[in-house]
């Protein structure tokens, strides 16, 4: 238990954040299936497009970690790519 009005706080906030952090991190889940389920190529671009703005949001508030983002966005190009050189 904490032992000052300083802590409490803090364990108010932390839970707070905890809570948020889970539910991006969930949302950023979805958006990479998201992105891998993909059936088309435009739906595959736009999908792509979303999943990267909040992987580069996420990494930036540190929620991620941005070498976990880098490698997404990675894969997300070379998917582009083979999907490209398909069709």
């Amino acid at each position: 238990m904490p032992q000052h009005k300083s802590a409490e706080k803090r364990v108010r906030q932390d839970a707070k954040r905890r809570l948020l952090n889970r539910f991006k991190k969930v949302a950023l889940r979805k958006a990479i299936k998201a992105v891998r389920t993909a059936e088309t190529t435009e739906e595959l671009v736009e999908r792509s497009r979303e999943a990267q703005r909040l992987l580069d949001r996420l990494a930036t508030k540190g929620i991620i970690h941005p070498n976990y983002a880098a490698n997404r966005k990675r894969q997300f190009a070379r998917l582009l790519a083979e999907r490209s050189a398909e069709g």
